[in-house]
């Protein structure tokens, strides 16, 4: 006769068992588990378990199996479960994914669930559920602009080539408005996540060499600078031109002509002016410099600031 192994509890894991065995509001199973393991701490085996609680010897094997490996957690759920055979196969998943990628149907330009399901062989319901499981979403068509800039590729290097650790990136908006324009400038370091901001009614090359000073100020001396920055004229202008080689930690990386998307900080005051779009047209007309503030989640102070988001 093969002997079970020996259950050893010790005196909170026996209180704690006693407990649920006990319990009338427990589920049955909980009760049922923590009685096998109590009797099996006695001394019983698995036959006379099960004959006790009227279940199988491999139901008593069982727990007493997973109470030795887990311990109590073990009793409180079940082992999980294969679950049915999927009536669709991997293979047939891949036939639709491929055609929906790759293939297009007759007389028609992409692929609607109805005609992807009668190219198949399987139901509409099928077709939506293999889409969404792949994010496929062969009914809408995003655009994207080319920039015809002859040096795209050298300043897509330049820019992307950047070591996220030690770069920061630099670059200014408009906040248009019917009420006015103000005129943004913003340095995202992106590591941390810290902005430099300076909030100026006109963007001439005296405010650009203003707010380079400022970031110069508000960032330790031994650290070089990447800045990535608009391809905007008053970024070039000649003073600036002179600046530069005197601040040679200062590295400008111009982004090329219609790719302001290669700069995080766009990215970053379009998710700020989306919180702020609404209310902020409320402003004043005659404060429009309130709306730059707003985006800095600042409305009063008016000074040049460094805000951690």
């Amino acid at each position: 006769m093969r002997v079970a192994r020996p259950v050893l509890l010790n005196a909170e894991q026996r209180q704690a068992l006693e407990q649920r065995a006990r319990a009338r509001s427990l589920p049955a199973r909980l009760v049922e588990r923590s009685r096998i393991v109590l009797l099996a701490a006695d001394g019983n085996q698995d036959l006379e378990i099960a004959a006790a609680l009227k279940i199988t010897p491999k139901k008593a094997a069982r727990w007493r199996a997973r109470f030795l490996r887990a311990g109590l957690a073990a009793l409180e759920k079940d082992a999980p479960r294969p679950g049915r055979t999927p009536s669709i196969t991997a293979n047939l998943v891949q036939q639709v994914i491929r055609k929906t990628t790759q293939e297009k149907p007759l007389n028609a330009t992409h692929w609607s669930t109805r005609t992807m399901a009668a190219a198949a062989g399987i139901s509409q319901t099928s077709i939506r559920r293999i889409w969404r499981a792949h994010g496929l979403k062969p009914h809408l068509v995003e655009s994207f602009k080319i920039s015809n800039d002859p040096e795209f590729v050298e300043k897509l290097e330049s820019i992307v080539g950047l070591p996220l650790k030690r770069g920061r990136g630099a670059t200014m908006t408009h906040d248009y408005k019917r009420n006015g324009t103000t005129t943004l400038f913003a340095a995202l370091n992106t590591l941390d996540g810290k902005v430099i901001s300076l909030c100026q009614q006109r963007h001439r090359h005296t405010v650009w060499l203003r707010f380079l000073q400022l970031i110069d100020d508000a960032t330790p001396p031994d650290k070089q600078l990447h800045l990535i920055a608009d391809n905007y004229a008053t970024h070039k202008h000649p003073r600036v031109q002179r600046w530069l080689p005197r601040h040679s930690r200062f590295h400008i990386h111009f982004t090329p002509t219609s790719s302001s998307w290669l700069n995080m900080v766009e990215r970053f005051w379009g998710r700020r002016r989306s919180h702020l779009r609404n209310r902020a047209s409320i402003l004043a007309a005659d404060r429009p410099s309130q709306i730059c503030w707003s985006l800095l989640g600042s409305a009063q102070d008016r000074m040049p600031l460094s805000n951690a988001w």
